[in-house]
């Protein structure tokens, strides 16, 4: 076994490869900024534009109500505190009416209130009177629109972050969105210089789509990732699925030879509103019936599960006509839960215990039950090992 390299070791993907070159005689001409800065300060100054031409009476309630949050947010520590639950709301913003349930003619400014708890307009209207001591609310007219929202969370999973960890968005720039499974590198020259990304062929290469060297987006474009700035990895190798009448394949896999500053070799999950990260095993194991397992996705984040079947044959629709017909796969199920959904294609399935033993490459499921391929054949078609 080759020795492990720290990530700074690891080659970046080639200049000519999968990047945008620039001609020497261009290259005196200063580059726009990656953050957008003009796309953002354009957006600011629209909004700028409708809150300027906003009641002023709407705005200082609404200033009345930050402040209030403000305070509550502080007193909360993670959790919704007592005064929260009182006011009844975790968020205000500026839409406009309907002309129906809200006071106003329809399209003129309303005062929009996020709610814990379902409650109607004059109902948040009067209680937000009585805790904030806010007297416009006493007016009966007062254009107020309550919306049921919960406490609201992140969306878990789908942010943009670095260095990008194993159970987050990512995706070919020409796709929705699914997830970065974990880390790997080539077994052999020269690809054992190469961290690289893993995750489905219709995660990272659109499918047999490729080509390769195309971008590899975190997050992926579904949750916001843009096209070549969000950049993390470039399409390195997929194993084609072969949709021909009467064939079969065994894995659903791809790889993106990755920058190494931009990605990281551990997992994710949400706890407590918190960022955590886990490490998983370096030796694969084969799945058997009852075999407790976990997975880190995109879209229903850290989840238990229990392996129903091994040896399965199942043929999956991949859109347009195409259906993959796959052998020797592994069935997971979660009774009375749900273990994955769309989003999730690419995640690691792993031993539930301290091993966190590799298990399968997650890539398919349907009416409750998910379907992934053993690990092993994945790092066997991919000629890669894992890089925990």
């Amino acid at each position: 076994m080759a020795t492990k390299k720290s990530h700074s070791e690891f080659q970046e993907p080639h200049a000519g490869v999968g990047q945008e070159g620039m001609s020497s005689d261009l290259a005196g001409f200063e580059a726009p900024d990656d953050d957008n800065a003009m796309e953002s300060e354009a957006v600011a100054s629209e909004t700028e534009a409708f809150l300027s031409g906003v009641d002023s009476q709407i705005m200082a309630v609404k200033s009345d109500l930050e402040k209030l949050l403000t305070g509550l947010s502080r007193e909360a520590d993670g959790v919704q505190s007592q005064a929260a639950q009182d006011a009844n709301i975790t968020g205000v913003g500026v839409g406009v009416g309907d002309g129906q349930s809200v006071a106003g003619a329809p399209g003129d400014p309303v005062l929009e209130v996020y709610t814990l708890e379902p409650e109607s307009n004059g109902e948040l209207r009067d209680r937000l009177a009585s805790v904030a001591g806010v007297s416009a609310l006493a007016d009966s007219d007062f254009p107020i629109k309550a919306v049921h929202t919960g406490v609201i969370d992140a969306q878990p999973h789908r942010m943009r972050l670095r260095p990008a960890p194993g159970g987050i968005s990512c995706g070919h720039f020409a796709i929705t969105a699914g997830t970065l499974g974990c880390l790997v590198r080539g077994r052999s020259a020269p690809r054992i210089n190469r961290l690289m990304v893993l995750s489905n062929n219709h995660v990272l290469a659109n499918t047999n789509g490729g080509p390769l060297g195309a971008n590899i987006l975190q997050p992926g474009p579904f949750d916001g990732g843009i096209n070549p700035a969000d950049r993390i990895a470039i399409l390195e190798r997929f194993t084609p699925i072969n949709f021909a009448a009467g064939s079969s394949n065994v894995v659903d896999c791809a790889t993106g030879w990755a920058w190494p500053d931009r990605v990281r070799k551990e997992l994710m999950y949400i706890s407590g509103g918190v960022i955590r990260y886990f490490n998983v095993g370096s030796t694969p194991v084969a799945a058997a019936p009852g075999m407790q397992v976990g997975k880190s996705g995109r879209t229903t984040q850290l989840t238990r599960g229990g392996v129903t079947a091994v040896g399965v044959t199942v043929n999956v629709n991949y859109g347009g006509g195409r259906v993959g017909r796959f052998v020797n796969q592994i069935a997971v199920s979660t009774p009375g839960g749900t273990f994955s959904a769309g989003g999730d294609s690419g995640s690691l399935i792993w031993t539930w215990d301290a091993r966190r033993a590799p298990v399968a490459l997650l890539f398919a499921g349907g009416g409750g039950t998910t379907f992934g391929n053993p690990i092993v054949s994945v790092l066997a078609s991919l000629d890669v090992q894992l890089v925990t």
